[in-house]
C-alpha cells in the first residue's frame, strides 16, 4: 500500500503529446514550448509517452530523448508520470527504474498485451506488476483502457492496490467507469491512493461524482477541466456542473472525432508550436474537421489559442 510519506497526487494531469516538425522529426523546442504552455494553463501535473503521446510511433531512443528533454525542462515545477507500458516485464521494469532515475513522480502502465492474440491470463498480470512494483520506489498507475482489451475486475485491481507496494493509482476509461471506480474505492478503501477518470474526460462528472480524484485528459485545454474539478472538490457541484455543460461540446469533438490530433492542432493555432503533424500512417485532421475543433475551441476562450500570440 501507498507509503504516509509519499505524496498523494490529485487535479488535472493532461496528456502530453509528442511534438514533431513539418518532416516528422522529434522537434525538442517545441516540445518544450508544449510543456510550458500546459504548465501556464492550470495543470498539476502532465503525462508524457503515453498512447495520445503516439508513444507507439517512437523508437526507444526517441521515448528516452522525449522524457529527458521534458523531465530537465520541466525540472520539479510540476509532477510528471512517465508511461512505460511494454509487454516483457523485464523491459517495462528497466523503463519504469529508469523513469524514476529520471526524475518520474509515477509511472503509468497497461497491462501486457499484444494484439487481440498475445494476453496473458490474471496471474501472469499480476506477476507482471508485481515485477514492476519491486523493481521502483514510486507509484505505479494502472491504465485501464480498451485498446488492452483485458479485463480487470474490481477485486483484481482492489487485490493488487492492497498486495503490491506501489500499485496505488488507476486511471479507468472503460465502459460505465464511474460504477468501476465506485466498486474500486469501496472495495480498495485506502489502498486505492488515486481512482482517476481518463477518456478526454467524456464522463468527468460522473467520475467525480463516484469518487475520482484525478482527471488524465487531453493536453489542450487543462484550464478548461479545471473549471469543472475546481468547483467540484471546493463543493460548488452546481458551478462544476455548469462548467462541464460548457466545456462538453469541445470535449466530446476531441473525445469522437479528433482523437489525438486534437491537442497539437490547438497547439498550432494559438503558436504554442509550428506543427501539429502526426507520424504516418496516422492522418491530419479532414480541414472541415479541423476546422470545426476550432470554431468550438474559440468559443470558449482557451488559454492555448492566445497562449502563443
Amino acid at each position: 500500500m501507498t507509503s504516509p510519506a509519499q505524496r498523494s497526487y490529485r487535479g488535472v494531469f493532461p496528456v502530453a503529446p509528442t511534438i514533431f516538425d513539418a518532416s516528422g522529426n522529434l522537434d525538442l523546442d517545441g516540445q518544450r514550448r508544449c510543456i510550458d504552455f500546459m504548465i501556464d494553463a492550470g495543470s498539476h501535473g502532465i503525462c508524457i509517452l503515453a498512447n495520445f503521446s503516439e508513444q507507439f510511433v517512437l523508437t526507444d531512443a526517441e521515448r528516452e530523448t522525449v522524457m529527458h528533454a521534458v523531465l530537465e525542462h520541466v525540472a520539479g515545477r510540476i509532477p510528471v508520470i512517465v508511461t512505460t507500458t511494454h509487454f516483457s516485464s523485464a523491459v517495462c521494469a528497466a523503463r519504469s527504474r529508469q523513469a524514476q532515475a529520471a526524475g518520474a513522480a509515477m509511472v503509468m502502465i497497461m497491462p501486457p498485451y499484444h494484439g487481440a492474440t498475445f494476453r496473458v491470463p490474471e496471474a501472469s498480470i499480476y506477476e507482471f506488476y508485481r515485477v514492476v512494483s519491486d523493481a521502483i520506489g514510486i507509484p505505479i498507475m494502472i491504465q485501464d483502457a480498451p485498446v488492452a482489451g483485458t479485463p480487470l475486475s474490481v477485486d483484481f485491481l482492489a487485490r493488487m492496490a492492497n498486495e503490491l507496494a506501489n500499485v496505488s493509482y488507476f486511471k479507468i476509461e472503460v465502459p460505465m467507469a464511474a460504477a468501476k471506480l465506485r466498486g474500486l474505492i469501496e472495495k480498495g478503501g485506502s489502498a486505492i491512493e488515486g481512482p482517476w477518470d481518463g477518456e478526454e474526460a467524456i464522463t468527468l462528472m460522473a467520475d467525480l461524482d463516484a469518487g475520482a480524484t484525478g482527471a488524465m485528459t487531453g493536453g489542450g485545454y487543462p484550464d478548461g477541466i479545471r473549471q469543472i474539478i475546481d468547483p467540484f472538490f471546493a463543493g460548488r457541484r452546481d458551478e462544476a456542473m455548469a462548467a462541464y455543460a460548457r466545456w462538453l461540446p469541445l470535449i466530446n469533438y476531441e473525445n469522437r472525432q479528433c482523437g489525438l490530433s486534437a491537442c497539437k492542432v490547438l497547439m498550432r493555432e494559438g503558436g504554442v508550436i509550428k506543427s501539429d503533424m502526426v507520424r504516418h500512417p496516422l492522418q491530419p485532421l479532414h480541414p472541415a474537421t479541423r476546422a470545426g475543433l476550432i470554431e468550438i475551441a474559440k468559443s470558449l476562450d482557451p488559454v492555448v489559442l492566445r497562449w502563443g500570440r
